[in-house]
């Protein structure tokens, strides 16, 4: 009997599964011939718009890809572009796959179980649970928005989900709709949603404000935050509900979660370096993302800086900063205004790029070229006391003179006829040329040459110049193009000469001793400040072993401002902006070779004491020294027949006072014999700079090329 039983049981089993292997092989059949329809009438549909969905607003980021700032697209909307990888939080990700589609990564762009769940439900229930739409169907709807929710709508996004699932993976495709989803108003797509709500980016969220980015898309307008709060908050309250339910997340988290008030108000989208971002968005066209080399936390806190002091020295005064790296030139904050919307402060316009006068910032490089052509030394003594070069008689600022200092001390002081005389033994042309050759745009007054005043400020430059020319000096005597825009311009930016490497490295050895001012520490950063005439325009531009920072303030109409003068107003906020960049000082390079340490009693007679050609004491009718061999710009063959590779180059002098000192590239080799003849060992192929000083200080040079 039991037998018998037993065999009718199995016949009736094998016989349910037969009819249930035949209705799942009649359902595939008739999905196969559905799918085939439905494909058939997508090709009837016209192309998917990828291109218009792919559109999004412009967005200007940082050297890390952090934002600093977006452009709403056309119409106004903000959509902006999005990497679910990596900048959104998997808590978020989790949430929307169980609350909305728990079988994205398997099915085709239709979930037939979740079609009949919604039904399920529908009918058991009397109300709608849970949506049946994938998100490839969310898509497809918001690719193609249409008003009616009809049957003819949902088959139309099923068509148009199984077209989108065989033209993108899936990661594309999520990209897409967290892109697009809609979170009210003019904002679409979680990055949107989540710095307009929370002010952040989505790649950290807390439980809470996941909940409420998935809830808001299902009905964005009815649920806007700055509109219907508690709306919202009851929808994220129902999806921490489904997920408990559903066992994906416990009743104590979700508790928790819930006690979490939801923002009421929208955050502007952040505008940083807005100065940048126009320039950027207009040098580089149809481009979603465009990167920048500045660094949007040194840019943050340096436009807190220029706004805080802006504030306090005035309402028509204002604040210009640029921070560039010292090794690639890279741009790492810029800050043309203290407030872009302040029209007052003429907010908008760049002050990093205007041409302003730059009183005494160019005295380093004076120096620099002096130290260069070997007539002056950091020890040598010079002359502060009143001179007359022609109808030109220049005055210290404080209009006193401090007698006989030290080149260091005079530059130091920024003590302003010591670098005329100078400029006077360089020559202005010579120094304009120079600092045009390393990459400043300097501007002259019209139908003007250079002369002995763009030594104090007679001539137009900008702050970005500046910093670039003030990074020479502490790469050694080159500068480096500055650059903003990553990947622009990058096979133009070879080196640029400066000065050479020793005369580099005197300045900065300098500066880096300037007293600072009150309250900030000695010995960090070698650094030059300028008052532009009639109290314009204040400077202070400094390097560290890494970077270099430029300061301006003034008024951008050019109107001057008693009393204001670049030790007492750009200074401090120079100081200010390297302690912000949360590093310490880093060390100024090593004295490179050949650079001559001594004090003035041990240096070379003639570098002992500067004085002006115009000063220059002869007996018996003596003339200037100059250097009959080699002659300038010649070619000289030193090839050696022995093991040395050089032979000694004869140098012959004619004129000049005894002893006279022979410099080899800017470095004392010895003195002339009584022949006015000294044999040189050349330093190696290539230009080589020969300079003869005599016992009065005058002196002539050469350059010959060594082959």
């Amino acid at each position: 009997m039991s037998a018998s039983i037993a065999i009718a049981t199995s016949t009736r089993r094998a016989r349910r599964w037969r009819q249930v292997k035949l209705a799942a092989a009649a359902l595939a059949a008739v999905g196969l011939m559905l799918t085939g329809a439905l494909a058939a009438w997508g090709v009837s549909l016209g192309p998917l718009p990828l291109a218009q969905a792919r559109q999004v607003s412009t967005t200007i980021v940082d050297r890390n890809g952090r934002l600093l700032r977006a452009y709403a697209m056309a119409d106004g909307r903000w959509r902006l572009p999005v990497d679910a990888k990596v900048a959104v939080d998997p808590i978020y990700l989790k949430l929307l796959f169980d609350y909305e589609d728990r079988r994205f990564r398997s099915h085709a762009g239709v979930d037939p179980l979740a079609l009949g769940r919604a039904a399920l439900q529908l009918v058991t229930r009397g109300h709608i649970v849970s949506g049946g739409s994938t998100i490839t169907m969310q898509l497809a709807r918001l690719m193609e928005p249409r008003r009616e929710r009809s049957v003819y709508a949902k088959l139309r996004q099923m068509v148009r989900a199984l077209e989108i699932e065989r033209r993108l993976n899936k990661d594309q495709i999520l990209d897409l709709y967290l892109a697009m989803a809609p979170y009210g108003g003019n904002l679409e797509g979680i990055r949107a949603a989540s710095i307009a709500y929370f002010g952040k980016e989505p790649k950290r969220l807390s439980l809470a404000e996941s909940a409420l980015l998935v809830a808001l898309p299902q009905s964005p307008e009815n649920r806007r935050l700055d509109r219907y709060p508690d709306a919202a908050r009851m929808a994220r309250d129902r999806v921490l509900d489904r997920m408990v339910e559903d066992g994906r997340v416990s009743s104590e988290d979700a508790a928790q979660a819930k006690a979490v008030a939801v923002p009421r108000l929208r955050k502007p989208i952040p505008i940083l370096a807005p100065h940048s971002a126009d320039r950027a968005i207009a040098a580089v066209k149809d481009v979603p993302v465009i990167s920048l080399t500045l660094d949007s936390s040194l840019q943050k806190v340096l436009e807190t800086l220029a706004h805080d002091r802006a504030v306090a020295l005035g309402p028509d005064i204002s604040v210009a900063i640029i921070a560039v790296d010292n090794e690639s030139g890279d741009v790492l904050a810029r800050v043309g205004s203290p407030d872009y919307f302040d029209d007052r402060r003429a907010g908008q316009v760049d002050m990093t790029r205007a041409v302003r006068s730059p009183g005494s910032t160019l005295k380093p490089f004076i120096y620099g070229l002096a130290f260069e052509d070997g007539f002056v030394h950091p020890e040598s003594l010079i002359d502060d006391r009143p001179i007359r070069f022609g109808s030109y008689a220049p005055q210290d600022f404080d209009m006193t003179f401090q007698g006989t200092v030290p080149v260091r001390k005079a530059l130091q002081l920024s003590l302003n006829v010591p670098a005329i005389a100078l400029l006077d033994r360089v020559g202005a042309s010579r120094l304009s040329s120079r600092l045009k050759q390393a990459g400043a745009k300097l501007v002259l007054p019209k139908d003007e040459v250079p002369g002995l005043a763009m030594g104090l400020g007679g001539v137009g430059v900008t702050l970005q110049d500046l910093a670039q020319l003030y990074s020479g000096l502490a790469r050694l005597g080159s500068t480096r193009p500055l650059r903003e825009i990553m990947g622009a311009g990058d096979d133009e930016r070879d080196s640029l000469r400066l000065m050479d490497q020793v005369a580099a490295w005197q300045v900065g050895n300098v500066l880096i001793g300037t007293p600072p001012p009150e309250n900030a520490p000695h010995n960090r950063i070698a650094f030059k400040t300028g008052t532009s005439y009639g109290y314009r325009d204040a400077w202070s531009v400094g390097f560290d072993g890494r970077m270099t920072i430029g300061v301006w303030v003034g008024r951008p109409d050019g109107a001057p401002v008693p009393g204001l003068v670049g030790r007492t107003a750009a200074a401090p906020i120079l100081f200010d902006a390297f302690a912000r960049t949360g590093k310490l000082p880093a060390p100024l390079p090593k004295p490179p070779k050949g650079a001559l340490m001594a004090s003035n009693a041990k240096l070379p007679l003639p570098l002992r004491r500067f004085r002006p050609l115009g000063e220059l004491v002869r007996t018996g009718g003596e003339q200037a020294p100059h250097i009959q061999f080699p002659l300038n710009g010649s070619r000289i063959d030193a090839t050696s027949s022995g093991d040395a590779p050089f032979s000694a180059m004869p140098v012959k002098v004619a004129g000049g006072v005894l002893p006279m000192t022979m410099l080899v590239n800017g470095a004392a080799v010895g003195e002339i014999d009584s022949r006015r003849q000294r044999l040189v060992d050349p330093p190696g192929p290539g230009f080589v700079r020969l300079t003869v000083i005599d016992a009065t200080g005058a002196a002539d040079t050469v350059v010959v090329r060594i082959q």
